[in-house]
């Protein structure tokens, strides 16, 4: 395991750690605790570790831990279902190469721009690689720098993506970045992430704090309610969809609805 991977991992397991108290797991409250959470030892107890392997594991050692041990952790620390599978994808060993940004086949281009309804592809560093009009008449993607043109810069940083979302921006945007987290911490340590990560905390005061929660979150369907500055208030179902022919392609297609 790299060494930029084995800090995520650390970073990890105290956030999860820290969520959780003595109280709600029924465990005696013991002597004074400097901090909130559950003690090292209380979980490496749950999880029938021993403590120092589990210290290693936190601090970010190149330890590679056993499936058996992943999932006895898992359940230690009540992780749910997606964060499981990210501690899972933390542990693996397998090194990766350098970013390279994904290209889109012309078929999937031609595709989007058929369709009526707004429609986008992003790779796996949430990058902007194609979009239809229909999506360029609501997010204004045409009118971002060729070096700005990554979805979660697009919503974090620019006013009028702001003001498009509306007093649900922040959930929409803490939402976003606890889904790209669970990407970005297996790439950890690739120069093209850490810059985008430089761009994000520059760019969005409110980035850091949510960045640090180490939140993770599964993508999947929804709704989004938007402010457009000439069509008025629209509501728009969404789902996302990967490529088969190169699974880091992810298409999101959009459909107008009627509010809720």
């Amino acid at each position: 395991m790299s060494l930029s991977r084995s800090k995520e991992l650390g970073d990890f397991l105290r956030s999860r750690r820290a969520r959780l108290t003595p109280d709600a797991l029924g465990l005696p409250p013991g002597r004074r605790r400097r901090a909130a959470g559950l003690r090292r030892e209380e979980v490496a107890e749950r999880a029938g570790i021993g403590v120092d392997w589990y210290i290693r594991l936190e601090q970010g050692r190149a330890v590679s831990p056993s499936v058996t041990t992943v999932d006895a952790l898992a359940r230690a620390l009540l992780l749910s279902p997606t964060e499981h599978a990210h501690l899972r994808a933390l542990t693996r060993t397998a090194e990766r190469g350098a970013f390279v940004p994904e290209q889109v086949p012309d078929s999937i281009r031609r595709l989007i721009d058929g369709l009526a309804q707004p429609a986008y592809v992003t790779g796996r560093r949430w990058d902007l690689l194609a979009w239809n009009a229909a999506a360029d008449d609501i997010f204004g993607f045409s009118a971002l720098p060729e070096d700005g043109r990554n979805i979660l810069l697009s919503v974090l940083t620019r006013q009028a993506v702001r003001r498009l979302f509306g007093t649900a921006w922040a959930d929409e945007a803490q939402r976003m970045v606890a889904q790209f987290r669970a990407t970005h911490d297996l790439w950890a340590g690739d120069p093209a992430f850490q810059d985008l990560l430089h761009r994000l905390q520059s760019g969005c005061p409110e980035f850091t704090g949510w960045w640090e929660a180490h939140d993770v979150r599964g993508t999947g369907s929804g709704r989004k309610h938007l402010h457009h500055p000439t069509r008025g208030a629209l509501c728009f179902e969404y789902a996302t969809f990967q490529a088969n022919d190169d699974p880091a392609l992810k298409l999101a297609l959009y459909t107008e609805v009627a509010p809720a």
